[in-house]
């Protein structure tokens, strides 16, 4: 009852994704992954959230975050997180928790007299349990894969990546690493290391092949990338944004991923950062990035970086080209100052 009011506030978010063909690709790699069987009574929601994530609910609900989208390389990566989510659907996961905090309510009101020791070893065990069903939840999504015609070897990449990503943040707002790699008493989930050591142990034991299918991946969200890439540099975060450039550029830097990192170093503004960004923005220009703002803010940028003639120059040439901008007035008025 509660998952069914859930969605039906949902139903009406301002959060949801409604791009039909969005919608219908990402669910053909679900149905792919679990089976056509399986797949063909869950509710998929994808919420525009620059965050990794992804929930199932025990109404048959999911919800995907557009931040899962942006940081998976390949269709397989999204089947083995999805099909992960579904694992615990299939096995009643949600109503068995639900039952096991009913039960935990009611033995710590019992022995709320007992004191705090033995109260702390009923809510550990009620978390362990937890990690127990989220390993389970990975093992069951991982054969689903196995079976389906993607390749189970690519869910712990995932998990290596997360960690890394972890890396790069807490290195970009100059902390050290907060990883964590055993599961204290409170923690509802096995560890990221964990979780990719016994992903890449089951995997080899399964010994499948096929296609993982990031040609086809990048494709289907191509559409997609530059509104996620946006969302994501507005986080705040430096180093776990340039780290998720960088993974998904590879060897090949995009004018679309120039952009993006132009206006990531740009938003950090450092006299350094300024330099670094209006060479990228010439960059993302000089392959063909589409867009007008791009010349716009390049000469802003330059402007900050104190090059003042190249800026102007740039400015101009955005006026030019563009003689109908909407901004045309306040970019004639700074040249002219």
């Amino acid at each position: 009852m509660e998952a069914d009011e859930e969605e039906r506030v949902l139903r009406d978010s301002r959060f949801v994704i409604t791009d039909l063909k969005l919608n219908a690709y990402v669910r053909s790699i679900f149905c792919r992954t679990v089976g056509d069987d399986r797949c063909k009574n869950v509710r998929i929601y994808i919420l525009r959230i620059p965050h990794l994530n992804a929930t199932m609910y025990p109404n048959g609900m999911m919800t995907i975050w557009s931040g899962l989208l942006l940081r998976v390389r390949s269709e397989a990566e999204l089947g083995a997180v999805l099909g992960h989510e579904f694992a615990h659907f299939e096995l009643r996961h949600s109503l068995k928790g639900f039952q096991a905090q009913r039960s935990t309510g009611d033995w710590l009101t019992w022995t709320a007299l007992l004191g705090v020791n033995m109260q702390s070893a009923m809510i550990g065990s009620f978390y362990s349990f937890t990690r127990d069903q989220e390993k389970q939840a990975d093992l069951l999504g991982l054969e689903y894969l196995a079976k389906s015609v993607y390749p189970s070897s690519v869910a712990a990449n995932i998990w290596d990546r997360t960690m890394a990503e972890q890396d790069a943040a807490e290195a970009g707002r100059k902390r050290k690493a907060r990883h964590s790699y055993s599961a204290g008493i409170f923690a509802s989930h096995p560890t990221d290391l964990t979780r990719s050591k016994y992903l890449r142990e089951a995997a080899a034991k399964q010994a499948d092949a096929g296609d993982p299918g990031e040609a086809a991946y990048r494709e289907g969200m191509a559409s997609w990338l530059p509104e996620f890439l946006h969302d994501q540099i507005k986080l705040n975060d430096f180093g776990g944004s340039e780290y998720l450039l960088q993974q998904l550029a590879g060897d090949n830097w995009t004018s679309e991923l120039l952009y993006t990192r132009a206006q990531l170093y740009r938003l950090r503004g450092n006299p350094r950062d300024l330099v670094s960004a209006a060479q990228f923005y010439q960059q993302a220009i000089d392959k063909g990035f589409s867009r007008a703002d791009a010349r716009r803010d390049l000469g802003l940028t330059l402007l900050r970086a104190q090059q003042i003639e190249s800026g102007r120059m740039a400015l101009q040439r955005y006026l030019d080209e563009n003689p109908e901008a909407p901004d045309k007035a306040m970019i004639a008025a700074l040249l002219a100052d």
